[in-house]
């Protein structure tokens, strides 16, 4: 009997007291970090650090990213005109549009991307923000200034291209997360809870936000300032981009060979501090989409070709 009661104890406080990853589809209160999510930084062309190792790697041109991640009101706005102008659709409870297709190399566990629909975000799934009567999109308050999530890669590159931008490659975020140095996290080298939204944070977001659920944080949110009580540390890179770090994984453009993934960048809020670190990586297929994936774009300097001189060991076919 003293061991079924000392089970018992271990499952109430394993399971019962663990915070649970938000799906809420309800209100929360707005919070507003006074970071600006429509502002680029530009980015000079030159050579980075490259992953754990140091690699010096070189980017030729200039180019400009989005300062923090792309929002769920951006997000909501681009649904709507797109969806007005036909690029996308809405079909088994699913934002689907048209994508031309991969190169299939047949290699062993590749995929066939081919040419059509894919799917862009899920229209009726719990943990969406966003929400659709059958004809516009809207967003449930308090998310305004939260990273969108629930994108997959598709959905994340057609919002670029519906605007003339581009996600960035592997290089191009590497080097724009950090700088010139061989910093591990985009602010410095060490990380604590005030600097980002990530597991051990969790339960300090909850109490800014008042909610009960760890969820994204509003992009920005850790800038130096004090929100509701909780002192944050200035966690922007050299050239002052936000949440390069933590909040929700980034989607990146490269398409390699031999293989159907694609890759993120940037860890979340459910990561523990090493999947925060600048080499970082994770990977999924492109119709992928989860409560802690998100993107931002990049922009080409006009007359500039932005390339570079390597990759991450894969041979890529497309970085566009």
């Amino acid at each position: 009997m003293k061991r079924v009661i000392i089970i018992i104890a271990f499952f109430l406080v394993f399971f019962g007291c663990k915070a649970k990853t938000s799906v809420t589809e309800k209100e929360i209160p707005f919070l507003d970090t006074g970071v600006n999510h429509h502002e680029w930084v530009l980015i000079k062309s030159g050579e980075f650090f490259k992953g754990l190792h140091d690699h010096e790697t070189r980017i030729k041109n200039d180019y400009e990213i989005m300062k923090t991640h792309v929002t769920n009101d951006q997000y909501v706005y681009y649904l709507n005109e797109a969806l007005e102008k036909g690029t996308i659709k809405i079909e088994d409870d699913m934002v689907k549009g048209f994508y031309p297709g991969d190169k299939f190399h047949e290699y062993k566990h590749e995929k066939q991307i081919g040419k059509g629909f894919w799917p862009h975000m899920p229209v009726h799934e719990l943990g969406q923000r966003i929400k659709f009567d059958g004809k516009i999109f809207s967003l449930i308050k308090g998310f305004e200034n939260h990273p969108v999530t629930m994108v997959s890669w598709f959905g994340a590159k057609a919002f670029c291209d519906f605007y003339g931008w581009r996600l960035p490659t592997e290089n191009e975020w590497e080097k724009a997360a950090r700088g010139y140095d061989k910093r591990a996290y985009p602010w410095g080298n060490d990380i604590s809870r005030g600097h980002a939204n990530y597991y051990s944070s969790r339960l300090k977001v909850m109490k800014a936000l008042n909610i009960h659920t760890y969820t994204t944080s509003p992009v920005g949110f850790f800038n130096g300032r004090t929100h509701n009580g909780l002192e944050t540390k200035n966690g922007k890179t050299p050239e002052g981009l936000h949440d390069m770090a933590g909040n929700v994984w980034q989607w990146t453009a490269d398409i390699y060979k031999d293989m159907h993934y694609r890759f993120m960048r940037g860890g979340s809020f459910t990561n523990y501090a090493y999947n925060l670190r600048i080499w970082a990586r994770n990977s999924a297929g492109p119709e992928f989409y989860d409560i802690n994936i998100g993107f931002r774009c990049v922009r080409d300097i006009e007359n500039e070709e932005v390339s570079d001189d390597s990759n991450s060991g894969e041979e890529i076919i497309d970085g566009n």
